[in-house]
């Protein structure tokens, strides 16, 4: 039986959809090819955020209740008219992704079970400058929406402090978006380096609402995310729908509609006719292009005060003044001993021995244990590992009604709920961190509940 498909004609192109009647969201009874017609009901909104940049394709060939993978490198079947580009990885990698210009091209990607749209923030024909400066708020567990709202607003003034214009949208998941127009003159680590000073005046200027601590155990209030402006990050882009039970969307805002805004206003079903009602709030972002000088000057004086570099994402090599690549409650040698070329020598050992000891030991016994053995400062135990993130939340509310008392005792920034890389998906690993669980309740480290193999990707390419 042939693959049910659709022909659609987008300008002077032909897409085909295949099998378009398949339920993309079960709980609102969405189809691929309902996600499709909304992408081109979007267009010239969603063509904003992505057109002249290449993209890492996120695909949930089953919807978004199945999961997912990353893949990086342009399929060999695409047709002649999209556009790729070669891109470098810190890993010393390359691909060739996909580069967008067109609905045509919307169409086409979405076909392929991308349900949010991935872009870098530099252009196709200048893959070294950036052109935008993302500010990501993600909030720990626990944090109300109205302090998420709190911290954009705070962001905007630090911004217009320094001359810069940002355009705000939400997340579509459970935090904003600022993003901001910049001349591209500057390199991937000066970016990098401008937001984070920015995250750190914004937390200056609200610390109780906001934090720039990169380890989860030392966050509270609302993270903002300096390392999504080192290269090869990505985020969703503006009018992309998430892979959630509504189909909720990463909707453009004005700043007036900021502090009255609702995430669940904006689904898949309603933002195309938001637009037809009230315009796109972010359609004017490209004319808005500012200068990182005043940012760069801030960061110096942070630098001038004793505030260097802040760890950077795992898959990077240590850089120049970066601390101690290791969470504070793990760190067991004085801080000039990670800073050795011994340690870095180790480091890039281990980097190297991690995808061989993953591919080696796929088949065999040995288990990743939990983080309970180690002897720590702050005493953190590790929950649960899972594929899906539902089953690791299902875990620990298992551990909750074991451990009441414990439970009761901890903070909204005391659980650590992390979403790790595997080979081609991520998976979650929940920790606890027990500061503010007295001595005499907190639990021992116990068996991982779920206890995921995250080798078991490499067993899977194995066979």
């Amino acid at each position: 039986m042939s693959t049910p498909q659709e022909v659609l004609h987008i300008g002077d192109r032909d897409v085909i959809v295949t099998n378009p009647a398949k339920v993309f969201f079960p709980a609102t009874g969405h189809t691929k090819l309902d996600l499709v017609r909304y992408y081109l009901a979007v267009a010239d909104g969603a063509l904003t955020g992505v057109r002249g940049r290449p993209m890492a394709m996120k695909r949930f060939v089953n919807g978004a209740d199945g999961d997912f993978f990353f893949q990086k490198r342009a399929p060999e079947s695409r047709p002649p008219w999209l556009e790729t580009v070669e891109l470098s990885f810190p890993s010393g990698r390359t691909a060739d992704e996909v580069v967008l210009r067109d609905a045509a091209g919307l169409a086409w990607v979405v076909n392929l079970g991308c349900i949010d749209l991935n872009p870098h923030p530099v252009r196709a024909d200048d893959l070294d400058h950036p052109d935008e400066l993302r500010v990501d708020l993600d909030p720990v567990p626990g944090v109300p929406w109205s302090q998420i709202r709190d911290v954009a607003l705070v962001v905007r003034e630090s911004l217009a402090a320094l001359g810069l214009v940002g355009w705000p949208k939400t997340s579509g998941s459970r935090g904003i978006h600022v993003n901001v127009r910049i001349e591209r003159r500057w390199t991937f680590p000066e970016v990098r380096r401008a937001a984070l000073a920015l995250a750190r005046d914004v937390e200056r200027r609200a610390p109780t609402l906001a934090t720039s601590k990169w380890w989860k155990e030392e966050r509270h209030g609302v993270f903002i995310d300096y390392n999504q402006n080192a290269r090869d990050r990505t985020v969703a882009s503006a009018y992309s729908v998430r892979p959630t039970p509504d189909a909720r969307v990463s909707m453009p805002l004005r700043w007036g509609e900021l502090p009255d805004v609702r995430a669940e206003d904006f689904t898949l079903a309603t933002v195309p006719g938001l637009i037809a009602a009230r315009g796109d709030a972010g359609a004017e972002i490209d004319a808005a292009v500012g200068s990182l000088e005043a940012l760069l000057e801030l960061s110096m004086r942070d630098e001038g005060e004793g505030l260097g570099d802040a760890p950077w994402p795992p898959n990077y090599r240590k850089q120049a003044g970066e601390p101690p690549r290791v969470m504070p409650s793990r760190q067991r040698r004085p801080t000039a001993d990670y800073d050795t070329p011994g340690a870095e020598a180790a480091r890039q050992k281990a980097r190297a021995a991690l995808e061989r000891r993953m591919e080696r030991d796929a088949a065999g016994t040995t288990r990743p244990t939990p983080t309970g053995r180690r002897r720590s400062t702050i005493p953190v135990i590790e929950i649960a590992r899972a594929a899906r993130k539902d089953d690791a939340l299902a875990g620990l509310e298992r551990w909750r009604t074991r451990w009441p008392a414990a439970s009761a005792a901890l903070e909204p920034a005391d659980v650590l709920v992390d979403a790790m890389r595997g080979r081609s998906t991520t998976w979650t690993r929940i920790r606890v961190n027990l500061t503010h669980v007295t001595a005499a309740d907190r639990p021992p480290q116990e068996p991982l509940d779920p206890d995921y193999d995250p080798r078991s990707e490499w067993a899977a390419d194995a066979r």
